[in-house]
């Protein structure tokens, strides 16, 4: 088969308007001097900081983070010498670090199965330019999806999936990731486990929303369990996904208010609606790069 890609005009115009654009993440032991020192790393190839959060775990021996954005004339003939020169002042520091160029957009893959609220939501804010990616492809275990998303003109691959043939299954997907080029996998009610070997392709590059508020509830059927135990809280919880089930580092949270009137049903509509806004948000945080993960949780610059 052959992956044909679309040409997304958004993408010329993405590329165009933020040629000379980037974000720079950093991850080291916290010590004196680091904003001075990336500071004027940037001031020596006269780039203008645009924004620049910064975090500490502890000002004595804990660890640093810091995201910034900035400009840069002619950035594109400049990047390959700057990266090259950052790594003596990486290595000097002790930093983990991450230039993301904005002119690049990334593309993602969506992954369903029968629930097609989540990703009805991310479809519709991609048609409204406010989530910054080229959604390559969705791929279901079911053909629930296929008319939604052949819409939007995006391509569509039908895999039946079970444990039976999960290992031939998860093969074909990773082939597909690869064919469409694919940088973000994201889970919009997904309902099949990966296989560590899966996972282990894409670290923390797969995104999965969870419908309930972990650690409660982990696994099926967290809206009858939580009625039965008369809950006043409901909630959703995105994540990325590590060979630990649903206990993956938490990107977003949210709950809201229920009470002894609201039945089963009740509770998975309200539901459905945190686990769109939920997802949603993760999901532009990270194509943001608004994320620096550290262990099994993550520091998000909002």
């Amino acid at each position: 088969m052959t992956v044909k890609h679309q040409v997304n005009t958004m993408t010329i115009e993405q590329d165009i308007r933020f040629e000379n654009r980037a974000r720079l993440l950093v991850k080291c032991p916290d010590q004196p001097g680091i904003v001075a020192v990336l500071s004027s790393f940037l001031f020596n190839y006269h780039a203008n900081i645009i924004e620049s959060s910064q975090y500490s775990s502890d000002p004595e021996n804990g660890t640093f983070f810091i995201r910034i954005e900035f400009h840069c004339d002619n950035l594109q003939e400049k990047s390959t010498k700057m990266e090259e020169e950052f790594t003596y002042i990486a290595n000097d520091y002790g930093m983990e670090a991450k230039f993301c160029y904005l002119n690049k957009r990334e593309r993602t893959a969506i992954f369903v199965s029968k629930e097609l609220h989540c990703l009805q939501e991310l479809l519709w804010e991609w048609q409204n330019g406010d989530l910054d990616t080229d959604i390559a492809v969705v791929i279901s275990n079911h053909e629930d999806a296929r008319a939604i998303v052949e819409s939007f003109n995006i391509p569509f691959h039908y895999i039946p999936a079970n444990k039976e043939i999960r290992l031939q299954v998860e093969q074909e997907q990773i082939r597909l990731m690869a064919a469409y080029e694919v940088d973000l996998l994201i889970l919009a009610r997904y309902m099949q486990i990966l296989t560590p070997d899966f996972v282990n392709h894409f670290k923390n590059c797969i995104i999965n929303i969870h419908h309930s508020f972990l650690p409660a509830f982990i696994g099926a059927n967290p809206y009858e369990r939580a009625h039965t135990r008369g809950v006043k809280l409901i909630g959703a919880t995105s994540h990325y996904v590590t060979n630990d089930l649903d206990e993956g580092p938490i990107i977003e949270q949210d709950v809201e208010r229920v009470d002894h009137r609201d039945t089963i049903s009740d509770l998975k509509k309200i539901g459905r609606q945190i686990e769109r806004r939920v997802l949603t948000k993760a999901v532009k945080w990270h194509l943001e790069n608004r994320i620096i993960v550290e262990g099994n949780k993550t520091i998000v610059f909002h």
